[in-house]
Protein backbone atom coordinates (compact mmCIF):
# COMPACT_ATOMS: atom_id res chain seq x y z
CA UNK A 1 0.00 0.00 0.00
CA UNK A 2 2.98 2.53 0.57
CA UNK A 3 4.58 2.05 -2.63
CA UNK A 4 1.63 2.33 -4.24
CA UNK A 5 0.54 5.63 -2.22
CA UNK A 6 3.70 6.74 -3.33
CA UNK A 7 3.36 5.96 -7.10
CA UNK A 8 0.17 7.38 -6.88
CA UNK A 9 1.72 11.05 -5.30
CA UNK A 10 4.22 11.23 -8.29
CA UNK A 11 1.65 10.68 -11.07
CA UNK A 12 -0.39 13.58 -9.15
CA UNK A 13 2.48 15.95 -9.03
CA UNK A 14 3.40 15.18 -12.54
CA UNK A 15 0.04 16.08 -13.80
CA UNK A 16 0.29 19.27 -11.74
CA UNK A 17 3.40 20.58 -13.19
CA UNK A 18 2.13 19.80 -16.70
CA UNK A 19 -0.80 22.29 -16.20
CA UNK A 20 1.35 24.73 -14.56
CA UNK A 21 3.55 24.69 -17.66
CA UNK A 22 0.34 25.67 -19.98
CA UNK A 23 -1.04 27.94 -17.75
CA UNK A 24 2.13 30.28 -18.05
CA UNK A 25 2.61 29.35 -22.00
CA UNK A 26 -1.10 30.70 -22.40
CA UNK A 27 -0.48 33.85 -20.30
CA UNK A 28 2.86 34.66 -22.41
CA UNK A 29 1.02 34.45 -25.66
CA UNK A 30 -2.39 36.23 -24.19
CA UNK A 31 0.23 39.13 -23.09
CA UNK A 32 0.91 39.23 -27.07
CA UNK A 33 -2.43 40.63 -28.05
CA UNK A 34 -5.14 38.03 -26.80
CA UNK A 35 -6.96 37.65 -23.94
CA UNK A 36 -5.10 36.64 -20.61
CA UNK A 37 -7.16 33.85 -19.76
CA UNK A 38 -5.20 30.51 -20.53
CA UNK A 39 -8.64 28.70 -21.61
CA UNK A 40 -9.65 31.21 -24.55
CA UNK A 41 -6.03 30.50 -26.10
CA UNK A 42 -4.56 27.02 -25.34
CA UNK A 43 -1.22 26.87 -27.06
CA UNK A 44 -2.46 23.49 -28.64
CA UNK A 45 -5.71 24.93 -30.07
CA UNK A 46 -6.94 23.89 -33.20
CA UNK A 47 -6.67 25.73 -35.56
CA UNK A 48 -9.19 28.58 -36.88
CA UNK A 49 -11.82 27.87 -40.18
CA UNK A 50 -10.37 29.05 -43.54
CA UNK A 51 -13.62 31.67 -42.99
CA UNK A 52 -12.06 33.08 -39.64
CA UNK A 53 -9.63 35.87 -39.25
CA UNK A 54 -6.69 34.43 -37.36
CA UNK A 55 -6.84 37.46 -35.40
CA UNK A 56 -10.71 37.11 -34.21
CA UNK A 57 -10.18 35.43 -30.98
CA UNK A 58 -6.79 33.74 -30.95
CA UNK A 59 -4.10 35.54 -29.80
CA UNK A 60 -0.48 35.64 -31.69
CA UNK A 61 2.12 34.06 -31.60
CA UNK A 62 5.54 35.86 -30.97
CA UNK A 63 6.84 34.82 -34.19
CA UNK A 64 2.91 36.07 -35.75
CA UNK A 65 3.44 39.51 -34.04
CA UNK A 66 6.79 40.01 -35.54
CA UNK A 67 6.30 38.45 -39.08
CA UNK A 68 2.40 40.65 -39.81
CA UNK A 69 1.79 43.69 -37.72
CA UNK A 70 -2.06 43.55 -36.41
CA UNK A 71 -1.68 46.90 -37.65
CA UNK A 72 -0.19 46.41 -41.15
CA UNK A 73 -2.30 48.43 -43.99
CA UNK A 74 -3.72 46.55 -46.66
CA UNK A 75 -3.99 47.11 -50.26
CA UNK A 76 -1.57 48.16 -52.66
CA UNK A 77 1.31 50.79 -51.66
CA UNK A 78 0.77 54.35 -51.66
CA UNK A 79 3.48 54.57 -53.89
CA UNK A 80 2.00 52.26 -56.37
CA UNK A 81 0.63 54.08 -59.31
CA UNK A 82 -2.74 53.31 -60.24
CA UNK A 83 -4.36 53.91 -63.78
CA UNK A 84 -2.60 54.30 -67.20
CA UNK A 85 0.95 56.17 -66.18
CA UNK A 86 0.93 60.16 -67.15
CA UNK A 87 3.32 61.15 -70.00
CA UNK A 88 6.42 62.85 -68.28
CA UNK A 89 6.16 66.40 -67.91
CA UNK A 90 8.83 68.58 -69.26
CA UNK A 91 7.65 71.68 -68.02
CA UNK A 92 5.66 72.01 -65.14
CA UNK A 93 4.25 74.12 -61.73
CA UNK A 94 7.36 75.78 -59.94
CA UNK A 95 9.91 75.53 -62.79
CA UNK A 96 11.83 78.41 -63.80
CA UNK A 97 14.10 77.85 -67.24
CA UNK A 98 14.83 79.38 -70.18
CA UNK A 99 12.72 76.35 -71.90
CA UNK A 100 9.40 78.29 -69.53
CA UNK A 101 10.32 81.78 -71.14
CA UNK A 102 10.29 79.87 -74.70
CA UNK A 103 6.93 78.45 -73.67
CA UNK A 104 5.30 82.12 -72.91
CA UNK A 105 6.62 83.63 -75.74
CA UNK A 106 5.36 80.95 -77.65
CA UNK A 107 2.21 81.07 -76.60
CA UNK A 108 2.24 84.91 -76.68
CA UNK A 109 2.45 84.92 -80.01
CA UNK A 110 -0.78 82.85 -80.50
CA UNK A 111 -2.52 84.95 -78.04
CA UNK A 112 -2.32 82.57 -74.89
CA UNK A 113 -0.10 84.45 -73.18
CA UNK A 114 -0.92 88.27 -72.30
CA UNK A 115 2.31 88.71 -70.27
CA UNK A 116 6.46 89.58 -70.92
CA UNK A 117 8.05 86.06 -70.37
CA UNK A 118 9.20 85.66 -67.06
CA UNK A 119 11.02 82.14 -67.36
CA UNK A 120 8.83 81.24 -64.43
CA UNK A 121 5.77 78.70 -64.50
CA UNK A 122 3.35 79.42 -62.46
CA UNK A 123 -0.74 79.64 -62.49
CA UNK A 124 -1.37 81.88 -65.13
CA UNK A 125 0.86 79.64 -67.52
CA UNK A 126 -0.60 76.88 -66.53
CA UNK A 127 -3.92 78.39 -67.61
CA UNK A 128 -2.57 79.52 -71.04
CA UNK A 129 -1.01 75.87 -71.69
CA UNK A 130 -4.89 74.59 -70.73
CA UNK A 131 -6.35 76.58 -72.63
CA UNK A 132 -3.78 75.53 -76.03
CA UNK A 133 -4.43 71.68 -75.27
CA UNK A 134 -7.74 72.12 -75.29
CA UNK A 135 -7.81 74.37 -78.69
CA UNK A 136 -5.54 70.77 -79.81
CA UNK A 137 -7.58 68.48 -78.77
CA UNK A 138 -5.00 67.37 -76.08
CA UNK A 139 -5.75 66.18 -72.19
CA UNK A 140 -5.98 69.42 -70.35
CA UNK A 141 -3.13 68.73 -68.14
CA UNK A 142 -1.80 72.32 -67.35
CA UNK A 143 1.40 70.86 -67.82
CA UNK A 144 3.78 70.33 -71.25
CA UNK A 145 4.73 67.38 -71.87
CA UNK A 146 6.39 66.02 -75.23
CA UNK A 147 3.10 65.74 -77.55
CA UNK A 148 2.10 69.49 -76.38
CA UNK A 149 5.63 70.68 -76.73
CA UNK A 150 5.82 69.09 -80.07
CA UNK A 151 2.50 70.25 -81.10
CA UNK A 152 3.61 74.01 -80.27
CA UNK A 153 6.35 73.84 -81.49
CA UNK A 154 4.41 73.32 -85.07
CA UNK A 155 2.39 75.62 -84.15
CA UNK A 156 4.45 78.89 -83.84
CA UNK A 157 8.17 80.08 -84.60
CA UNK A 158 11.30 80.72 -82.45
CA UNK A 159 11.06 83.57 -80.45
CA UNK A 160 12.72 86.81 -81.08
CA UNK A 161 15.24 87.99 -78.41
CA UNK A 162 12.97 90.98 -77.90
CA UNK A 163 9.67 88.47 -77.71
CA UNK A 164 12.20 86.64 -75.01
CA UNK A 165 13.10 89.09 -73.21
CA UNK A 166 10.55 92.44 -74.23
CA UNK A 167 11.17 96.26 -73.20
CA UNK A 168 8.04 96.72 -71.87
CA UNK A 169 5.87 94.53 -70.04
CA UNK A 170 2.88 95.94 -71.57
CA UNK A 171 2.81 95.02 -74.99
CA UNK A 172 3.45 97.74 -77.83
CA UNK A 173 0.42 98.75 -80.09
CA UNK A 174 -0.02 100.02 -83.54
CA UNK A 175 1.83 103.47 -83.22
CA UNK A 176 -0.73 106.60 -83.76
CA UNK A 177 0.19 107.82 -87.64
CA UNK A 178 1.05 110.88 -85.66
CA UNK A 179 4.18 109.56 -84.59
CA UNK A 180 5.87 107.59 -87.11
CA UNK A 181 7.45 110.89 -88.80
CA UNK A 182 10.59 112.81 -86.48
CA UNK A 183 11.40 112.20 -83.06
CA UNK A 184 8.52 111.27 -81.09
CA UNK A 185 7.74 110.08 -77.73
CA UNK A 186 4.61 108.08 -78.45
CA UNK A 187 2.55 107.38 -75.69
CA UNK A 188 -0.44 105.14 -75.69
CA UNK A 189 -3.37 105.01 -72.80
CA UNK A 190 -4.80 102.25 -74.73
CA UNK A 191 -1.48 99.67 -73.84
CA UNK A 192 -0.13 101.77 -71.47
CA UNK A 193 3.58 101.79 -72.87
CA UNK A 194 5.64 104.75 -74.41
CA UNK A 195 7.81 104.17 -76.97
CA UNK A 196 10.70 106.22 -78.11
CA UNK A 197 10.51 106.89 -81.95
CA UNK A 198 12.78 108.25 -85.00
CA UNK A 199 11.29 108.38 -88.10
CA UNK A 200 9.02 105.30 -87.26
CA UNK A 201 11.41 103.12 -85.68
CA UNK A 202 11.09 102.15 -82.11
CA UNK A 203 14.36 102.72 -80.47
CA UNK A 204 13.17 102.06 -76.75
CA UNK A 205 10.03 101.39 -75.17
CA UNK A 206 8.18 101.23 -71.26
CA UNK A 207 5.92 100.65 -69.16
CA UNK A 208 3.90 104.32 -68.20
CA UNK A 209 0.90 105.23 -65.51
CA UNK A 210 -1.48 108.40 -66.09
CA UNK A 211 -3.56 110.45 -63.89
CA UNK A 212 -6.29 109.32 -62.15
CA UNK A 213 -10.01 110.62 -63.14
CA UNK A 214 -10.33 113.21 -61.36
CA UNK A 215 -6.37 114.44 -63.01
CA UNK A 216 -6.54 112.82 -66.32
CA UNK A 217 -3.70 113.39 -68.77
CA UNK A 218 -3.89 115.41 -71.24
CA UNK A 219 -4.37 113.81 -74.86
CA UNK A 220 -3.04 115.73 -77.92
CA UNK A 221 -0.02 116.66 -79.46
CA UNK A 222 2.67 118.30 -77.53
CA UNK A 223 6.30 119.66 -77.39
CA UNK A 224 8.86 119.05 -74.51
CA UNK A 225 9.10 122.47 -73.03
CA UNK A 226 11.69 121.98 -70.81
CA UNK A 227 13.92 119.25 -68.71
CA UNK A 228 14.64 118.76 -64.67
CA UNK A 229 16.58 115.85 -63.91
CA UNK A 230 15.99 116.41 -60.35
CA UNK A 231 12.88 117.91 -59.47
CA UNK A 232 10.40 118.32 -56.50
CA UNK A 233 6.33 118.51 -56.96
CA UNK A 234 5.60 121.89 -54.76
CA UNK A 235 1.52 121.14 -55.30
CA UNK A 236 2.06 117.54 -54.30
CA UNK A 237 5.03 117.48 -52.53
CA UNK A 238 6.64 114.56 -53.98
CA UNK A 239 10.53 114.32 -55.98
CA UNK A 240 9.61 114.19 -59.87
CA UNK A 241 13.19 112.46 -61.00
CA UNK A 242 14.30 112.83 -64.70
CA UNK A 243 11.43 115.36 -65.65
CA UNK A 244 10.52 115.92 -69.20
CA UNK A 245 7.79 118.60 -69.11
CA UNK A 246 5.22 119.17 -72.15
CA UNK A 247 1.93 120.30 -71.51
CA UNK A 248 2.08 123.04 -68.19
CA UNK A 249 2.74 121.38 -64.94
CA UNK A 250 2.34 117.36 -66.89
CA UNK A 251 5.89 115.66 -67.45
CA UNK A 252 7.40 112.56 -68.10
CA UNK A 253 9.09 111.20 -64.69
CA UNK A 254 10.10 108.78 -62.89
CA UNK A 255 7.81 107.36 -60.09
CA UNK A 256 8.99 105.26 -56.88
CA UNK A 257 5.51 104.96 -56.02
CA UNK A 258 4.78 103.24 -59.54
CA UNK A 259 7.55 100.84 -59.20
CA UNK A 260 6.21 99.93 -55.84
CA UNK A 261 2.32 99.86 -56.18
CA UNK A 262 2.09 99.16 -60.34
CA UNK A 263 -1.22 100.31 -61.21
CA UNK A 264 -2.94 100.08 -57.91
CA UNK A 265 -2.18 104.08 -57.64
CA UNK A 266 -2.55 107.02 -60.56
CA UNK A 267 -0.87 110.00 -61.25
CA UNK A 268 -2.07 113.75 -60.09
CA UNK A 269 -1.96 113.97 -64.44
CA UNK A 270 1.76 112.74 -65.28
CA UNK A 271 3.07 110.31 -67.24
CA UNK A 272 4.90 108.30 -64.31
CA UNK A 273 7.85 105.50 -65.54
CA UNK A 274 8.87 102.95 -63.41
CA UNK A 275 12.33 101.51 -64.86
CA UNK A 276 14.40 104.38 -63.38
CA UNK A 277 17.32 102.87 -66.02
CA UNK A 278 15.26 103.08 -69.24
CA UNK A 279 14.42 106.34 -68.31
CA UNK A 280 17.75 107.95 -67.46
CA UNK A 281 19.02 106.54 -71.04
CA UNK A 282 15.68 108.57 -72.52
CA UNK A 283 16.24 111.72 -70.72
CA UNK A 284 19.69 111.88 -71.86
CA UNK A 285 18.51 110.93 -75.83
CA UNK A 286 15.66 113.44 -76.01
CA UNK A 287 15.98 117.02 -76.41
CA UNK A 288 13.95 120.24 -75.82
CA UNK A 289 11.59 120.89 -78.55
CA UNK A 290 11.05 116.76 -79.46
CA UNK A 291 7.49 115.98 -79.93
CA UNK A 292 5.26 114.16 -77.35
CA UNK A 293 1.77 112.23 -78.90
CA UNK A 294 -0.48 110.87 -75.93
CA UNK A 295 -3.38 109.26 -77.68
CA UNK A 296 -5.76 106.24 -77.08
Amino acid sequence: MKRSSSVIRRVVLAAASVALAAGCTAQAAGSGGGSGSPTNAPATSAPAPTDTPTDDGKPPSPSDTAATPTDAPSGTPSGTPSGTAQPKALMDDGDETEQVRELQARLRQLGYFDRAPTGFYGTMTAGSVKTFQKKQDLPRTGSVDEATWQRLLGASRKPTADELKPSTTNQLDTPDARCLTGRVLCISKESRTLAWMIDGKVVSSMDVRFGSENTPTREGIFTVERKVRQDWSRLYHTPMPLSMYFSRGQAVHYSADFAARGYNGASHGCVNVRDRAKLTTLFDQVKVGDKVVVHW
